[in-house]
């Protein structure tokens, strides 16, 4: 039998929950909450959206589960709280690991984790909870990756790495093995992460400048 599951958020990433929970997951999804003053109408997808102070009231914990879908807003402070605030509800918070995702047998994941397609997680990893591992990425043996973190799409985090609470760490970024990121770091697009990083920094690498040359000048088009 499906297990109820809310959705905590309407945004992109509350649309992108309800399509994998739906179609791969033994979920079914019963209605949505957000704050309440975020609150512009009482359906949200042809379901309920109810305000998030009283969502216990309309879906007892003891007879749903819920999902916080939130993006990085704030390095992942925004997800977080509101995490914690529906864990202080009593809830138990779902977790959806796709089925076309390679995740290790003793593999070890947390609560309100959401794990995309493709992502390889090899065995002895550790993954706390309210983590984000967008499409495409490559975790390495032995590492682990704490709470609040969101990780984006195809990023290798190399074996026995050590990943702080809260950090962002941005597409095609890379950590050589045995690296600590320290908690609150900011990994930008591209970056390589060669040594261990320093609590509450930005490390990302310049964005590639436009050639003098313009592309038409380039393959010599005349219009």
């Amino acid at each position: 039998m499906d297990r109820k599951l809310i959705i905590v958020g309407i945004g992109e990433t509350a649309a992108l929950a309800f399509e994998y929970f739906t179609h791969d997951s033994p979920y079914s999804i019963a209605g949505y909450s957000v704050e309440r003053a975020f609150l512009k109408e009482n359906v949200y997808n042809e379901l309920p959206l109810v305000p998030l102070e009283e969502l216990e009231q309309h879906f007892p914990p003891m007879e749903f589960d819920a999902f916080v879908a939130v993006s990085s807003t704030r390095l992942n402070r925004l997800r977080t709280r509101l995490f914690l605030t529906v864990k202080e509800k009593g809830y138990s918070c779902a977790s959806y690991i796709s089925s076309q995702a390679f995740v290790w047998r003793n593999v070890e994941i947390g609560e309100n984790c959401f794990i995309f397609e493709d992502n390889t997680v090899q065995p002895f990893v550790k993954i706390g909870n309210n983590v984000v591992l967008w499409s495409g990425n490559h975790i390495g043996h032995n590492t682990v990756i704490r709470d609040n973190c969101f990780i984006a799409s195809h990023v290798v985090i190399s074996g026995f790495c050590d990943i702080g609470e809260n950090c962002f760490l941005g597409v095609n970024s890379t950590v050589i093995n045995n690296i600590t990121v320290a908690r609150d770091c900011f990994i930008g697009a591209g970056a390589l992460i060669q040594k261990d990083t320093e609590e509450g920094k930005v490390y990302q690498t310049v964005g590639t400048e436009a050639s003098k040359v313009g592309s038409l000048r380039l393959f010599r088009i005349k219009e």
